[in-house]
This record gives structure tokens, C-alpha cells and sequence, in this order.
């Protein structure tokens, strides 16, 4: 090797040397991007995020472009249960600090999106938080390693040339990119990211605009009171959120042109691909829609005056009227432009065009050890739960270090263990008051493992339910005597855009209906075994998991709150006792010496309380009020009436007899 070689050589041996390199690196100081630096923060872990503005949330400094979020901000529920109030607190992220709940920053219901920028930058400063600002990465590629521990270190290289390196890369930027239409004439066509948001530059004007989420609905609402009309075109039908249960649809805030249309106040929707249209502009500088093909058969100079409209043909077309302005509202997409293409995190067909390519884990299907956070990683459960949206990925955020622990540190997936007695009233704390559960539905479920000969478990929390069959491999937790998964769900058959939710007898009552409910409820899933990677391929359609040994719906409640005895607990219980053969009922300490003389199998709550000599130790008014509520004999009076008149009253009762507090349920 010649001088000029060494030379070279040298040069990059100390640029790799240089590389700041950190055990875990987060792109971006979103929500996403702060709730894991949170976690990662409380677990002493080495990490840092890059974020390319001078503060957190910088998404939120432009959009909504109208200001008003619509992630609701219930500040009053009635209850005082933290992680209860979380159902109903669509912004808040999750740490200890409870000044850090969004209530503190907005009275509003629909928060101005301002409130969220300053939000986050207090959870960033108040937690400490290892963020490197005005720092753009600008590249991100693989360099081969076998010392790394998946065999390749991520380098991020930023808009000053300067290289970092790390063994986990976690990317929360969000879509960030505006979803564009490529039609003839489309370069007319103004972007929602750039239109004015003075409803004064609109009076007057005819108004088309291109899309139908919930931009679209927002860019019209602000405009409605001021144009002649406002046209909305798609390609798809609308979805309202209240009839598909996907809080990405439209939401009733902002589909006031919905009542106008209806109502034939001008206003309309319509139907069409976009792609098949074309916009032309006459010498007024209005535009007018025809169709791609008219100009591909037309050979005249493409002047408006020239260019066959649909209605020369056709004279009632929808849209031969001339508009002044037209918006395109197509929402966003991913921006894949920095990664290098060895990190394949997109596969070319059009769904992988908007998302990255992940697993139920949300881990990168071609590169291990990245993760996609936050909005990004939507495709998981896109149009189905909240995974889009902070309500629903702080949680995923949660399970995905979660998962990191495990692998990377040996800590295994959090849980509590307890005796077998406690099972039903676990389940109902949690399907009661769990905010992961409820907003990540049919996404993360908690799962119970069942100790040997089902004398105790273990509670683990909103787990991928996907990503079962791994269960062990992912927590560090063993399943080798049967599991209990509890998911929440809607009715298979209730939500849809063509769906009326509110025809008349949609809630179901009975218990023996409970399978039939509609709205939100617990299903708890029984398996003996783990399923395996080929039960989740093949399971039933429109399922979310194999099909198990046992099933139970706990019946929907229009309070949304199980705790009826007989029409929620009563009918869990028994389904459980059922599934593990055994009696989970409790007892005051009489019923089990009474057991004990006439079954060969006590119950459970015996075994474990009362010949552990465990319980209430009796006492006077104990025992009275066993005996006033004739759980309990009277055995003063009977020894009193058997008692001579010379006769000593017996010894009291030593304090360590056991007596549980817990009447015998039904």
C-alpha cells in the first residue's frame, strides 16, 4: 500500500474512532421521540435524540394548520383513579410527574396546538431529557460490525457531516411528508401545508378541494361561512369516526360541509380517482376539471379555450362549473429520502410508500434493532385502533422498551404474581381502570400465566398481541401452564363506513347475549398451550387470535364499567373456574373446616388462607357481625343455654383464629 493508501486508511480508521456512539438513538423530539427518551431516561440507559429544530414538537409549531387539535382533553371524569383518567386524556405522555398532564396546559376540550409545543417542552426540560436540538440528520445507513450485537452499528450522519453511531435506532419522526397528486395541470393545485388560513383571501371564491380526511374537512370548516360553495373530491366515500370506532376518520369537530351538503346549501362531495382527472386553466385564471383522457385524444395547443370539457358531452356533469382555487388535503406520508436503501424499510408497493415495513413488534422487517415510534408506525393497526395517535402510542412506545429491556439488559417484561384467589378480581381492576387496554383495543392485551396445577399467575401488561406465539422469546416469562389473553373489542359486525351504529337495539343487556355485544368490551381468551407462529397465520378470519379452548365476552355497559356482581363478575367467574377446573369462591374460615370434613379438593382460597392459619384474627364485633348476618352460629348463646347456674363461662377464644373478611360470594 502506497503513501496516499496509508494516508486514506488513517483518515477514515479516525472518523470511525470519532463517531460519538450511544447505546440507543432517537430521530426526533416528538411525542413519540420524548415518551421513549422518558423510559429510557427512568432505566439509566445510555441514549440521545436528535431533533433538527431548537425545540420539541415542531410538527406542532405549523399543524393543524387551523390550531385546534382534535384530541380531546377530558379534564373531569368523577373518578380520582390516574390511570382510569388516562381513557379520557388524549395528550397527555406517561411519567411520575403528574404536574406533566396536559390538564395543566389547556382548559380546552379541543386544545389549541400550541398548548401541545409548550407541553412538550416542558416534559422535555422537567425530566431531563438528552435531546441534541438543531441537529438534522440528514443520512442514516448500516455499517457491518461483527462485533455488534445483530452484526451492524446504525451511523447517522447530520447536516454538518458529523457521524454518530449506535446499536438501537429508534425513529419517531412521523409522516412528515405531503402526499401529492400527479395529474395534468396539477402544478395549479395548492397545498395544505402552504394554502392561506385567512378565511378572508376565500370570500367569494369557488372552492375545490382535493381529499377527504380530516384536513380536508378542517380546511373547509374554516372557510364555509365566506365562499359561493366548497366542493370536496376523493376517490373514497366518507368515513366517519363515530360509525368505523378509528379516530383517524372524520371526526364531528370539523364536518360542518357534511349538514351543508345534505342540507343543499351548495356545498357537495363527490367521487372520483384522482388520478384520472386533469385541471385546466382559461384566461381568467379560473380552473375547470375534465378528464386525463380528453387530452390525450385532444391534439389541439392545450389552451383552455381548446381543451373538450366532460360536459361538451354531458351537460349536467357534476363539476362543469369553474372554480377559483383548488387545495390538495391528501394527508402525509413517511420520509424514507434519508435512510440508505440497505436498511430496507420499504418494499415499493403503495401501503409501504406511506409506512416503513414493521412487525407486529414494531421492528423492522430488513434491518434488526430499528424501530419505528410514534405515527410512523401506524401500519400496525392502521384504521383499526389508536396506534396513530399519543392516546394510543405512548403505550406502544411502553411495549417496545419493554421489549428492549428484556433483550438487551435481562430485565424481563414487568409482572405481579399472585394467588389463584386473586384471578377474577385482577381481571376486573384492569378491564375497569387500564388505559392501555382500552385505547390500544385489539392491539395490546394483558396476559396471565398460569402457574403448576393453577395454584397461582402472573400479570403481565399490554403485550403485543400479535407477536404471541413469542411471548417468551420477547418478556423473559414462561407459558407452560396455560394462558388467560384479555383484549378489548367492538362487535365484528358493528363498525364500518356503511354502518348505522345507532339503529334502535343495538346495546345488548343479557348475559347470555354477552358474545353478541357491540360496543367496547373485555374478551378474555383462554389457551392450555402457547399458541404457535402458524395458529397466528392461520387463525379464523377477522380474528385476532387463534382460536382458543375457551372464550368469554364480558357483556358491553353503557358506563363502560364492569363491576355489576351478577351481570359482569358472576359470569366471569364461573368462566374461569370452568377453564381451570377449580373453585375460586371465598370463604369464611367455619365453611372451610367444614370443607375439610366433607371434600377430598378444597378449594383454593381454603388452601391457601385458612389452613396456612392466614385471615382476620376473630374479634367481638367481627363475630357479631358474622352472627347478626348468619354467616356465622351464635355459640355464646348456645353454650349459655347449656350452662348450669354454677357453671364458669368458658375461656375466650385465642386471637389467632382465622377468619377471613370476605362473605362467601354467590
Amino acid at each position: 500500500m502506497g503513501p496516499s493508501g496509508l494516508l486514506l486508511a488513517l483518515a477514515l480508521h479516525l472518523a470511525v474512532c470519532s463517531r460519538p456512539h450511544r447505546d440507543y438513538c432517537v430521530l426526533g423530539a416528538g411525542p413519540a421521540g420524548l415518551q421513549m427518551a422518558a423510559l429510557l431516561q427512568r432505566a439509566g440507559r445510555d441514549y440521545e435524540v436528535f431533533e433538527r429544530e431548537s425545540a420539541p414538537g415542531s410538527f406542532f409549531t405549523r399543524y393543524p394548520r387551523h390550531r385546534k387539535l382534535i384530541s380531546i382533553n377530558k379534564r373531569h371524569t368523577g373518578k380520582a383513579n390516574a390511570e382510569f383518567n388516562l381513557r379520557h386524556d388524549w395528550n397527555s405522555l406517561l411519567s411520575d410527574d403528574p404536574q406533566l398532564l396536559f390538564r395543566h396546559y389547556s382548559q380546552a376540550y379541543f386544545p389549541d396546538a400550541s398548548d401541545m409545543v409548550h407541553y412538550l417542552g416542558d416534559f422535555a426540560k422537567r425530566l431531563g431529557l438528552h435531546v441534541l436540538y438543531n441537529t438534522n440528520i440528514t443520512h442514516v445507513t448500516l455499517d457491518k460490525d461483527p462485533q455488534a450485537w445483530n452484526g451492524h452499528y446504525f451511523i447517522l450522519t447530520d447536516q454538518n457531516g458529523q457521524a454518530y453511531q449506535c446499536s438501537v435506532l429508534l425513529v419517531a419522526t412521523g409522516l412528515s411528508v405531503p402526499k401529492l397528486v400527479d395529474f395534468p395541470g396539477s402544478e395549479h393545485v395548492e397545498g395544505y401545508e402552504s394554502v392561506s388560513v385567512d378565511p378572508e383571501d376565500f370570500v367569494g371564491q369557488n372552492v375545490l378541494i382535493l381529499g377527504r380526511g380530516n384536513s380536508a374537512f378542517e380546511t373547509a370548516e374554516n372557510i364555509l361561512g365566506v365562499t359561493n360553495f366548497v366542493h370536496m373530491l376523493s376517490r373514497s366515500r366518507v368515513r366517519l369516526s363515530w360509525a368505523t370506532h378509528y379516530v383517524g376518520d372524520i371526526r364531528a369537530i370539523n364536518n360542518g360541509l357534511l349538514d351543508t351538503y345534505q342540507l343543499k346549501s351548495l356545498d357537495g362531495l363527490l367521487e372520483s380517482d384522482l388520478e384520472d382527472l386533469a385541471l385546466v386553466k382559461d384566461s381568467k385564471g379560473k380552473f375547470h376539471i375534465t378528464l386525463k383522457f380528453f387530452l390525450e385524444e385532444d391534439n389541439s395547443s392545450q389552451s383552455a379555450d381548446s381543451v373538450p370539457l366532460p360536459q361538451d358531452d354531458n351537460d349536467n356533469f357534476a363539476m362543469r362549473v369553474a372554480y377559483d382555487r383548488v387545495i390538495r388535503c391528501l394527508g402525509w406520508k413517511f420520509n424514507f429520502s434519508i435512510f440508505n436503501q440497505s436498511l430496507r424499510l420499504s418494499s415499493g408497493t403503495e401501503f409501504s410508500k406511506k409506512y416503513p415495513l414493521i412487525r407486529a413488534s414494531y421492528e423492522s422487517k430488513g434491518s434488526r434493532g430499528l424501530f419505528i415510534l410514534g405515527t410512523a408506525s401506524h401500519s400496525v393497526d392502521y384504521r383499526k385502533s389508536a396506534g396513530g395517535f399519543i392516546h394510543g402510542f405512548r403505550y406502544t412506545v411502553r411495549a417496545v422498551h419493554r421489549l428492549l429491556e428484556n433483550r438487551h439488559h435481562g430485565i424481563a417484561w414487568p409482572s405481579t404474581e399472585h394467588p389463584i384467589t386473586q384471578l377474577t378480581s385482577s381481571i376486573i381492576r384492569r378491564v375497569n381502570e387500564a388505559s392501555g387496554l382500552y385505547q390500544m383495543f385489539s392491539v395490546l392485551a394483558d396476559i396471565i400465566l398460569l402457574k403448576e396445577n393453577a395454584t397461582a399467575f402472573e400479570y403481565l401488561e399490554e403485550f403485543p398481541m400479535q407477536m404471541l406465539a413469542q411471548l417468551e422469546t420477547l418478556t423473559g416469562r414462561t407459558a407452560r401452564h396455560g394462558l388467560f389473553v384479555i383484549n378489548m373489542e367492538y362487535g365484528q359486525n358493528f363498525s364500518g363506513p356503511e354502518k348505522d351504529v345507532f339503529y334502535y337495539d343495538r346495546s345488548v343487556a343479557h348475559i347470555e347475549d354477552a358474545w353478541r355485544s357491540n360496543f367496547l368490551h373485555p374478551v378474555i381468551y383462554y389457551y392450555r398451550h402457547l399458541p404457535t407462529e402458524q395458529d397466528m397465520r392461520f387463525r379464523p378470519a377477522q380474528w385476532p387470535l387463534p382460536r382458543p379452548v375457551a372464550i368469554h365476552h364480558i357483556v358491553e355497559d353503557f358506563l363502560t364499567d364492569w363491576t355489576a356482581p351478577v351481570g359482569h363478575i358472576l359470569p366471569l367467574r364461573r368462566f374461569l373456574e370452568n377453564c381451570l377446573d377449580t373453585d375460586l369462591r371465598s370463604f369464611y374460615a367455619e365453611s372451610c373446616f367444614l370443607f375439610t370434613l366433607t371434600r377430598q379438593r378444597l378449594p383454593p382460597f381454603c388452601q391457601q388462607g385458612y389452613l396456612k392459619m392466614q385471615g382476620l384474627s376473630i374479634t367481638k364485633s367481627l363475630r357479631q357481625h358474622g352472627v347478626e348476618s348468619r354467616l356465622l352460629r351464635d355459640y355464646t348463646a348456645v353454650e349459655d343455654s347449656s350452662r348450669g347456674p354454677g357453671d364458669h363461662p368458658s375461656a375466650p377464644e385465642p386471637l389467632t383464629q382465622s377468619l377471613d373478611s370476605n362473605k362467601e360470594e354467590l
